[in-house]
């Protein structure tokens, strides 16, 4: 049985934005829920890597240490993702993205009064246990709404949140950043960070339980699947490449994203307010390659979406980062990095819907993408530990090149996806 939403369907439409006219009015409302909940999520997480170079000058804390911040929100974010995702399999995939947005938010507005690194690293932390649940019950509520021929678009675009939220960050970081001392400044982002918690008002009002999701609990009459279900003999390679391949993912996206506010600033000279428009081309490029991406996803096929954008990314950071380049190149070179670092991204969640069925859904589909960013999460540590022997250009190139070769090598193994039909009792 298709996971669609109930009522009439709109004839399919297999152009960019077709999937949007197509939809049905809970798909719509679904998909501006998730977008808007991404978006948000990307805006609270990227607020850190903005101040980071702020941080480390106020508290005299080196990279090593400042990366390690984001290195344990993305390793907290692995283990929040899990439960979360297990979670959402049985008490449903709306409730517990309520729960995860009002969590992420509120640690967020109390990262602005932390008194000192070790505190903030905390908060931080236990920011990351709903930014990483948030992920895993949006994605897989959205792609249990969405029918099989739409569902990579409308997946993918809703990653194109997070270059949106990310868009945002930058602007508040412009404003108070113009408007405020630095020392004030950093806290008044993420002041701003609990804005996000306004959406769960949306969500109990307009987003319904998917129907697949809700037979699915129903048939289990009490049985539900334990946590550990997604490692018998059955699931367990297709939750080990699964993972390896979020691993690759998000390990080279984090690579790049977490330093290179400070790269541009600490290593080619620019101010903050100079280093935002080549942060706002990087953004541009990023949020049109997940729109492209999404519509990729379903044209060409998951798999080779995943294989074509590993090898363009590759290239792309060894350009960027390696390359004597001038700083006018670098402005323009920032769009097809940040393309190609973000098209990828917009065929996991529909692809880790359709590997997993809907009774262990939530658990693998949170697991596979939540034990990546978890892994995912000590690139930015080594990243900045290396620096310390080598120039940052060159550690993120390191660790951007073996992430993109682990993800390049987990999508050559595992099947192709495009246009399976959800059914509750798979």
């Amino acid at each position: 049985m298709s996971a669609t939403a109930t009522g009439s369907q709109p004839p399919d439409d297999t152009s960019l934005a077709g999937f949007f006219r197509g939809m049905t009015p809970p798909e719509r409302k679904t998909f501006w829920a998730c977008f808007f909940g991404w978006a948000l999520d990307a805006m609270d997480f990227m607020i850190y890597p903005l101040v980071i170079g702020t941080i480390i000058a106020l508290w005299q804390v080196d990279r090593g240490m400042a990366g390690l911040a984001v290195t344990v929100t993305l390793l907290f974010s692995a283990v929040g993702g899990w439960i979360a995702g297990y979670i959402s399999d049985r008490l449903g995939r709306v409730r517990t993205l309520q729960i995860t947005i009002i969590w992420f938010s509120v640690f967020t507005l109390l990262c602005a009064f932390a008194q000192d690194f070790t505190q903030l690293i905390i908060l931080r932390a236990l920011l990351g246990l709903g930014f990483g649940g948030e992920w895993a019950a949006g994605a897989i509520l959205i792609g249990e709404t969405i029918r099989a021929n739409y569902r990579g678009r409308a997946v993918g675009s809703v990653q194109s949140g997070w270059a949106f939220g990310w868009g945002v960050a930058v602007l508040l970081q412009a404003v108070t950043f113009s408007l405020a001392p630095p020392e004030t400044a950093w806290r008044i982002m993420f002041a701003l960070g609990a804005v996000p918690a306004l959406l769960v008002f949306f969500l109990r009002r307009h987003v319904k339980e998917p129907d697949v999701a809700a037979r699915a609990r129903a048939n289990t009459s009490g049985d539900h699947p334990s946590i550990w279900e997604i490692f018998s003999p059955g699931i367990l390679r297709t939750t080990i490449l699964a993972a390896m391949l979020g691993t690759g993912a998000q390990g080279g996206y984090y690579a790049v994203t977490t330093w290179l506010p400070t790269y541009l600033r600490v290593d080619r000279g620019l101010t903050v307010l100079n280093s935002t428009s080549y942060l706002a081309v990087l953004i541009v490029g990023s949020f049109t390659g997940y729109i492209v991406g999404a519509w990729l996803a379903d044209r060409i096929g998951r798999r080779k979406l995943f294989i074509s954008f590993a090898i363009l990314a590759s290239l792309l950071v060894l350009a960027y980062t390696e390359l004597p380049i001038s700083d006018s190149v670098m402005l323009v070179l920032g769009f097809p990095l940040g393309f190609c670092a973000s098209a990828y991204f917009s065929g996991l969640g529909a692809f880790f819907t359709e590997l997993f069925p809907t009774r262990l859904r939530g658990s693998g589909q949170g697991f596979a993408y939540n034990f990546g960013r978890g892994i995912g999460a000590l690139f930015p540590t080594l990243v900045g530990y290396l620096s310390a022997s080598m120039s940052l250009a060159t550690a993120i190139a390191i660790f951007a090149i073996l992430a993109y070769g682990l993800m390049l090598l987990a999508a050559l193994l595992l099947p192709e996806t495009r246009g399976r039909v959800l059914d509750a009792n798979d």
